[in-house]
């Protein structure tokens, strides 16, 4: 089990990331809560990681704070959430509010995170009430945005294609983006807005 990597940032494409550890370059995937924390691209960073292993597949997901990676562990026991979902739930809200959202009962918000319905929610809310408390930390951290790293796509073009990799529809994604578009953002500011806007 692979459960921690420090490496060089090579590339950031969310939710991709490609780490560098002694010369090996690590694929992962990771929330927009752990983009927001990360250092540019060339920098040193460490990160919690969870290994999940299929038949077709061996797959690395990584995160900024241990809490975040226990969260998403305890999500993933949740009947009809995968590995998908809870990305998408840990980009859309903090660990802090999801837990609000569970303690009380606001199925409401999870049902604007991309992929859940009412009663994915309602199942969220009654499987993770107990599981929360076990947990631990689970504190809202402030996402403080940082530049992805210089690449070829526009930072619009980037926050759409995050977007839909998150599981949002392209034509939302990209009403999303266009909807908060201003002069000068970049493509993780424009995402951090466009999931804001989504949530409110």
């Amino acid at each position: 089990m692979i459960g921690r990597l420090n490496g060089t940032i090579l590339e950031k494409q969310p939710p991709a990331l490609l780490l560098d550890v002694n010369g090996v370059g690590y694929e992962l995937e990771a929330p927009m809560s752990t983009f927001y924390q990360l250092p540019a691209v060339g920098e040193k960073v460490s990160l919690f990681t969870h290994l999940t292993v299929r038949e077709d597949a061996h797959l690395l997901y990584g995160f900024y704070r241990d809490a975040d990676r226990q969260l998403f562990r305890a999500l993933l026991k949740v009947s009809g959430v995968g590995a998908k979902m809870a990305l998408a739930i840990l980009s859309s809200m903090s660990s802090g509010d999801f837990t609000n959202c569970i303690q009380s009962g606001d199925s409401a918000a999870l049902v604007r995170v991309p992929g859940i319905g009412k009663k994915t929610a309602e199942r969220l809310i009654i499987e993770m009430r107990d599981r929360l408390s076990k947990l631990g930390d689970t504190g809202t951290v402030s996402f403080d945005p940082i530049n992805l790293g210089a690449r070829p796509d526009t930072p619009v073009s980037d926050a759409i294609s995050a977007l839909t990799a998150l599981g949002y529809k392209p034509q939302d994604a990209q009403r999303m983006v266009k909807g908060v578009e201003q002069e000068g953002m970049s493509s993780e500011e424009l995402i951090r807005a466009a999931l804001k806007g989504a949530a409110s």
